[in-house]
Order: structure tokens, then sequence, then C-alpha cells
């Protein structure tokens, strides 16, 4: 059969595709990700150029269109334009550029349905009439199968966590079915604001959603509104704090009531007083706009007194009683220190309590800070909740700190106060659904009585699908509504619970007011999802639901690209049930089946958690098997004519072995997907992650994703030997590499995307054989790419000047540090170089028989390339370094300008920099050279730019800060 390669298959737009997905990571309003959060959503502008470049021909499968080579790279071209346009966020729902997509997609499918006429199952693969459709078997967030609805395809979802299945089933099944319907709510029917022309998509259900959304605040408020008393500003107030004038017998709003966790004094002269363990007394480090919470202690006790402006100990604001990593914190009363030994212990004994530090109120003009009151300290403990989330919390201490103090269930994790919100909202939910069932028969919807799990389009689903978008506001409600929010002392405004992939310790927090105008409040969670809502495209139909992997056969004869589980990065079912126990509150009736568990399945979660399955090794042959089942699903089903593609971001420690370097999580996943009988075909690395995005070395970072392009492989594959494969490594490999550097590849992703075109020359044989017969590894074999890489970079060191070849190895052992004369002298003669001209050129200070390369920040400011006499390559890097530090990417373009081809050579260098700096460690330095790489392409566009506009003034550049 014939099956053309596909351009993803040969070539990408890189750039373009991860300038967007970067980019997009910064962008909210309107982003289906506001509509519920889910943990390592890949970016839509990445999801949507994968595919498309995963279902359009390349120019080189059409030699009878393409005869030569330039034909063949200008047709490539004119796709890259396609995909340039495609990726944009302002056209993320631009018909004329969608359009233009899908028409390729059918151009290239019906040219594959001609080639195709004699397949024997043609008329179930081939039809000219129907693109196939689409399926992503470990959907999550569902930006994947979003984008195949959006490129035309009849999307499917699954996953085996009930809470991803929701969010697919809001993204691509619900919105489809009520597309282009008349808002319901009597409001708008009698208003006339919307006329039917207007309802693009599901724009009438965006508004329902928004109009029973404002119901339900109205009616919480009238609830349970006395929970949340605003603070009137006195004359005595004022007296104290003159900026507090304006506000005169005015009841201003809470924002939030700021707590401190404390615990009894471990000093027995003070162990009947609950002290604070507060990280910062800081409430607003704005210029301008400081205050602060000062401590009083008086008599036999202390209390919370609220100060404005910059405080006198700056120090003491910053740590509050805070005394360091390990000795936790201080006694306020006696200094005595306490060790979370102790609190651990008083949290177990069920013993750390909480007080109120401070109010913050909205203001005229910004946030009003007021120290807190006896009355709204007791307000929020009269609360009394009739009903909590009992689930407990994983015994994960990784990802989940809160039970080594006490706090052992999801319930728990809330105070009285937000669990009575919460609570309150979630039974509101059915009382909405109602409502709008009510109102959907009055304007005019079927009476059916067909619910939406039975695929109803009349009033009762109509109404249900508006309660599933209401849960998941209880849902967003319930991120900003836990004692694990922060105060964001810099942005005036709550954290959310999930700032990262765990639930941690949070010693002072903030309680939002769910009825304010703030961050946080009922009412902005509605806003994110009626803006979410209204940019999906509900067209064509799509499906999703709840499926195990290692068993689904919903991707018989489909397109499939998918982002599995990266072995153990993310405890996905851990972290949802956080949601889980308010989704299934609130819609359980409406969905029996997805949430008729207590909790989110665990046991067949496809991630390596060594907790649940007692040790490392065992967790690691548990994700090994399940994802070669799951793989072996695809391999088998998979529509023919496509390939698959796969991303993977996870980045391991390295180990040992005896051939070399070897990347374990790399190595199992890999494992699983040529054990389910695939051979990689293409790899891409896509920076789906923010600009610059290192947490360090040695951790598990990655600011790329690297997309896999897998294909069955083929029967009768030759078999290797060791020596065949090293020698085709070496041979391929290099070139590969190469375009990898002129893609700009950061050097953080370098040798993970490496293992791709390693792979791929792996996968090509059916087995690679040692000297002994034996069949080689995935382990060995990425342990011999590795080996080849490196070899790779040490031979671009013969590019280099002799003196920047001198400061590479003396890097390497020295780094910035001092080092011996005589060693440097020796090195430098079998460099072909000397100390005395190191001096010379600028990069090594040398003087009491000890030498010492320059750092960034000791080079020169006054250095000028142009006159230079000794310019090493040496010296562009770290002048590079020192001008983006100071002066950002325009003086350093400026830099760029005035090196001209010597700048190319600099940012080579940075990879082997890079390397030498991850395996000894040195995090800064490496984040330096791998940050400089990431603003090439911003720098060069720049230098251009401004070479254009004749930046050069009398004859000289300005390598200053703009």
């Amino acid at each position: 059969m014939k099956y053309p390669k596909k351009l993803i298959e040969v070539a990408l737009p890189l750039e373009a595709i991860s300038e967007a997905s970067a980019r997009e990571k910064s962008i909210r309003h309107g982003h289906p990700s506001t509509l519920h959060l889910w943990w390592s959503r890949k970016p839509l502008a990445a999801t949507r150029a994968v595919l498309f470049a995963q279902m359009v021909d390349d120019p080189s499968a059409h030699p009878d269109l393409f005869p030569t080579e330039q034909a063949q790279e200008e047709e490539r071209q004119r796709l890259f334009k396609i995909i340039e346009e495609l990726v944009k966020w302002e056209n993320t729902s631009n018909e004329e550029v969608l359009k233009q997509a899908r028409d390729e997609l059918w151009k290239s499918w019906r040219r594959s349905c001609t080639a195709n006429r004699d397949h024997p199952r043609a008329a179930e693969l081939f039809d000219s009439n129907r693109l196939p459709a689409f399926h992503d078997p470990f959907a999550g967030g569902g930006s994947i199968s979003l984008e195949a609805q959006k490129l035309g395809l009849e999307a499917w979802a699954s996953d085996l966590n009930p809470v991803a299945v929701l969010i697919n089933k809001a993204m691509i099944e619900i919105p489809p079915r009520f597309a282009g319907k008349l808002p319901v709510n009597p409001e708008t029917r009698k208003n006339g604001e919307l006329l039917e022309a207007r309802l693009v998509g599901a724009r009438g259900l965006a508004e329902d959603v928004r109009y029973y959304g404002q119901w339900m605040r109205d009616e919480a408020e009238k609830r349970i509104g006395h929970l949340y008393p605003k603070v009137e500003i006195t004359k005595a107030m004022a007296q104290e704090r003159p900026d507090l004038a304006p506000y005169i017998g005015r009841k201003l709003t809470v924002i939030a009531w700021l707590w401190v966790r404390t615990v009894k004094s471990p000093n027995p002269a003070f162990a009947n007083i609950d002290v604070p363990l507060a990280p910062k007394f800081w409430l607003s480090s704005k210029t301008g706009k400081e205050a602060y919470v000062e401590p009083i202690i008086e008599k036999e006790g202390y209390r919370f007194t609220v100060r404005i402006g910059r405080p006198k100990d700056m120090e003491a604001a910053k740590l509050g009683t805070s005394a360091g990593k390990r000795a936790a914190f201080t006694c306020l009363m006696s200094g005595t220190p306490i060790g979370y030994d102790y609190i651990r212990s008083e949290g177990q004994a069920g013993r750390i309590g909480a007080k109120l530090m401070a109010i913050v109120a909205e203001g005229d003009n910004g946030r009003v800070y007021l120290e807190p009151t006896q009355e709204h300290e007791c307000i929020a403990k009269q609360a009394q909740p009739i009903w909590k989330p009992e689930i407990s919390l994983p015994n994960n201490t990784r990802d989940f700190k809160t039970p080594l103090y006490g706090i052992k269930t999801f319930g728990d994790l809330f105070t009285s106060r937000q669990l009575v919100a919460l609570t309150t909202f979630s039974d509101l939910v059915s009382e909405a659904i109602a409502r709008a069932e009510q109102d959907a028969i009055a304007a005019g919807i079927p009476n059916d009585h067909i619910p939406l799990r039975d695929g109803g389009t009349g009033a009762r689903a109509y109404a249900e699908a508006v309660g599933v978008y209401l849960g998941f506001t209880v849902d967003k409600c319930s991120d900003y509504g836990s004692s694990i929010c922060g105060w964001h002392v810099s942005g005036e405004k709550l954290r959310n619970t999930f700032g990262r992939q765990a639930i941690p310790m949070v010693w002072d927090y903030a309680e939002g007011n769910p009825f304010s105008d703030s961050t946080g409040n009922w009412m902005a969670m509605i806003d994110w999802i009626y803006e979410s809502l209204q940019a999906f495209p509900a067209t064509p139909l799509g499906n999703a639901q709840q499926d195990d992997a290692q068993r689904q056969i919903l991707s018989k004869d489909k397109i499939i690209s998918t982002d599995p589980p990266y072995f153990d990065n993310i405890g996905y079912a851990d972290l949802s049930d956080f949601f889980y126990v308010w989704l299934r509150k609130s819609l359980r009736n409406i969905f029996p089946d997805l949430f008729g568990t207590v909790a989110v399945p665990k046991a067949e979660e496809l991630v390596a958690t060594p907790y649940r399955h007692g040790s490392k090794d065992a967790a690691e042959r548990f994700f090994l098997d399940g994802m070669t089942l799951a793989m072996h699903r695809l391999a088998e089903q998979s529509h023919p004519a496509f390939p698959v593609t796969i991303y993977y971001a996870f980045k391991q420690s390295e180990e040992e072995t005896d051939e070399g370097i070897a990347s374990t999580g790399w190595e199992t996943f890999l494992e699983a997907v040529i054990r389910a009988g695939f051979a990689i075909t293409g790899t891409w690395p896509i920076r789906t992650e923010l600009s610059n995005r290192m947490v360090g070395t040695g951790t598990n970072a990655l600011a790329s994703s690297i997309v896999l392009v897998c294909r069955r492989q083929i029967e009768g594959a030759p078999t290797a030997t060791r020596r065949e494969f090293l020698t085709a490594l070496k041979a391929e490999l290099p070139l590969a590499l190469a375009h990898l550097q002129h893609s700009n590849i950061a050097p953080v992703d370098l040798a993970q995307a490496a293992i791709g075109p390693g792979m791929a020359i792996y996968t090509r044989y059916r087995r690679v054989l040692d000297a002994e017969g034996r069949a080689m590894t995935v382990r060995e074999a990425l342990a011999l790419i590795n080996l080849v890489l490196d070899e790779t970079l040490a031979e671009q060191e013969g590019d280099f000047d002799a003196e920047s070849r001198w400061a590479l190895a003396w890097f390497e052992q020295y780094g910035f540090t001092e080092g011996e004369f005589g060693q440097a002298e020796t090195l430098s003669k079998a460099k072909d170089t000397s100390v005395q001209g190191l001096v010379e050129t600028g990069i090594l200070v040398s003087g009491k028989g000890k030498v010492q390369l320059l750092t960034p920040e000791e080079l020169p400011a006054n250095w000028d390339p142009r006159t230079d006499s000794r310019l090493t390559a040496w010296e562009v890097v770290h002048h590079l370094i020192r001008v983006l530090s100071s002066g950002g990417e325009s003086a350093a373009a400026r830099l760029v300008a005035a090196l001209g081809s010597s700048a190319d050579t600099g940012r080579e260098l940075c990879y082997r920099l890079y390397t030498i700096c991850e395996r000894k460690k040195r995090a800064q330095e490496a984040l330096a050279y791998n940050s400089l790489v990431q603003s090439w392409s911003e720098i060069l566009r720049l230098s251009k730019e401004k070479a254009s506009q004749g930046d050069e003034k009398h004859g000289e550049l300005d390598f200053g800060i703009d």
C-alpha cells in the first residue's frame, strides 16, 4: 500500500511553533485552560501545528507534482507559511486561516484515497468524502482533541481520569450539541439582547451559564452573606491611620482575610500562648504602596497591627517568625526555636490553630490593609459546615506535605467558612439546573426528558449542560478557596492552591471573599468559563468517554496524537481528587457512571509512583508493562495512512552504564514504544514551556516537549550488529545534531532531542545484536547515542580558536575559580597558545602564581569586537551574556550586529559549555548559556531590525541598556 510521507516526517518550522507556544503560556482570557485547571497541558499552537503536519503530505512524496528538490522546497515553504499563520494566537478562531489549513488536509487526503483505491479495506479506510476521525487516548486537559476538532476532524477523547473526561466533554462534546442555540434565560429573551445570527458556536450556552451563575451568586449571598462582613471605617481608626480618612463612615468590602497558623510555644514559660508560624509579615511590597504586619508584645501575649510604608527592619518583615529552612520558626514571645518535628507532632495531635493577621479590603484606588478585629475572627469561626469531603490525602510526601502536619483529608484543606461557601454553591448547582430546565421549556425547547449522558438535546439535557459549567465554577472557586492559598505581596492578590503540581504546606494563607469583586470571587470564575466557552469551535461532533488506554478500542482506524503521562512527574489521579470531590457532589446525578467511585481511579493509572507500588523498581515495571500495552493498542489500531505523534517531556537524572550515560526516564518510555511495534520516523523538540524556564540542572524540568513521530515497524526489517549500528550513528547523528542546533534547540534540551534521531536509527532494525549475539537493549542504545553526542560536541571544539579551546578545558576543571599558573601554562602549550596570550585576549587574569577566568560581569563594559585584534569565541559568548543580562535582548542585538558571522560561533560554543555545566552541577552558569541560546532568535531579529534602521551613531555602536 502507498502511504505518502507526511510533512512532520521531514521538516517543521520549529521556531514559529515554539515562539507561538511559549507566548501562549502568558495568555489567559478566552484560553481553554481557563475552563478548568489541568496539569501540563500542551499549548494549542503546538498541537495544532503537529496535527496539521501529521496529516499533510510532504512534497517529496509526490515527485510527479514536485519533480526537483527546489520545487519540493518551495512547496514545503508554502506549507510552512500556512503553519506560521495557523499557530498565531490571534488566528485561533480565524475561519479564513483555519479553512486554508482544512483545504490542505483534504487535498492530501484525497491523494491518499486515490493512491489506495485498491486497498482491501478501501471503503472503510479511504472514503474521499470523509476525513478519518481523531482519537487521543490520554486526553487529559483536552488541548489535542480540541485542536483536532478545530481542524475539521470528528474528535474522540478518552482518559481513565473522570475529571479529565468531563473537561473534554465540556470542550468537544457538549458545545457542538447545542451550537447556535438561543439562550433560554428570561432576561436575555425579554431584552432581546442577542440576535440568532450572532449566535456562533456555543455563545448562547455561554450566556446562560453567566445568567444562572449570577443567580447562584445572588442566592448564595442571601444564605451565607452574613459570614462575609464588611469593615466600617471609624474616626478612631483614621486617627491612628491618616490614610483611612477618606473612608470614614464607609463600609468596605473585604477582599481577603489573612491568617497565620499557630502552635503552642515550646517554651514552658509561654506554653499557653499560640505563637504564629509566619514566613513573612509583608502585606504589600509594591513601591509606594508598602504595608506590613507588626506584632505588638503586650503583657503576656501579643496582637497584630498593620503599618503603612516601608518597615524600618526590612529583613524582619521579609522573614516574619521564620528562622530559616532548618530551624523552621522562632517563638515570637521568647525567641525559642520551633523545629519542624515539634510542629509535626502538634499537627498530628490536632493542635495547630490559626489566628487572623490582617484584613484586606477594596479601596478606591487599590487595596486597603486593616488590622484584624475580634468580631471578624469570631464570625469566621462561627461557620458550621454540614458536609466536607472525607477522602484521605495520599501518603506521598513528595507532592503532598500537609498530612505531615495533621491535615489528612481533602476536607481538612479548607476552613469551616470555605467549606460552607463551597457546599452552598455546590448545592445551588442542582437548583440552577432545575430553573434552567423550566426556562428552556418556556423558551420552546422540547421537553423530552432525555438526559445529557444519553445524548439528549432537549430541555433537560440543555439545563444539565449549563450545570456542567456551573459545577466547573465551584471547582475553580475551590482552587482559590482553600487554606493552601497564599497572599501575593507584589501582586496584591490571592494565589491559587495549585501554583505547582503539588499541595504544599502553607503557613500563612489568604481566605478570599466569593462576594467581592477581586481575585477568586464567584463571578470572576464564571467570567473565565464564559469567555473560554465562547471560543470553542462547537463543530464537528466530538465524543469524550472514560476508558483505560491499555484496553481501549476507540483508536480503531483513527488519526492519533497523544500526550501520555511522564513516568512519575505528575500524579494526576492524586491531584485531581481535590476537584473530583466537588464535581461528584455537584454533578453526580448528571453523570452517575463517571462519578460512581468515591475517588478518582488509581490502580491502573500509568504513573510510576513508588509509594503506590511499594518500590521504585516495581513502579517502573508497572509503568513499562502498562505503557507497552497502551502503545501496542495505538500501533495495531491507528489509521495506516498516518503516523502517530506522541509528546514526551520527561527529563530524569542520568545513570552511568558500562557503555556511557543513559536516561532512565526515556529508557522506560522508549522501551514501551518499541516493544509495542513502533519505529520512530521523526522527532521534534518544541518549546512548549515559557522561555528560560529551567529550574536547575538535574531537575525534571524541560523547556521543550519532544514529539516522537512513529509508524508501525516494517515487516522484514533487517538485523544489524552493534558495529553497524554504531557506524550508522556516527555517520548520521552529527548531521541531525547540526540541524537541531540550527533550529535553536535549547542546550538544556539537546541531549533529550538527540535521542530521537538516534532511536530512529535503532528502530530501523528488527534487532541490534552484540558480539555474543545478544539483542541490544534500549538502555544500551541510549548510552551509545549519548556517547556519540558527547563525541560530536567535543569534535566541534576543533572549530574554535586555540584560546577558546584552552578556556574550555580549564573551565571544565576549575570553572571561574582560581587555579595554579603552572598547570595553566602546561595546558596552554597543549592548546598552542600561552597564558600571556590569554591575558592579552581579555579572558584571563594572572598573578601571584594563580590564574582565573573572568566571569561575564568582570569583563570590560566598553569592549568593542571591531577593534579586538584577537577576537575569540569565548569572548563572544561571555560578552553576549554580560550584555544580555544588563541590557536585555535589544542590547545583545546591537552587539551581534557588530560581531557579524563571529556571533554564530559563539552560539555553538554555548552547547559545549552547557554540557560541561550540567555534568559539573553548575546550575547558575548553565542557566546563562541556556538563556542566551533561548533568546537567540529574538536577538537576531532585533539585530536585523536595528541594522535596517541604521542603529549606528557616529560610527560607534551603543551596547548599553535601552
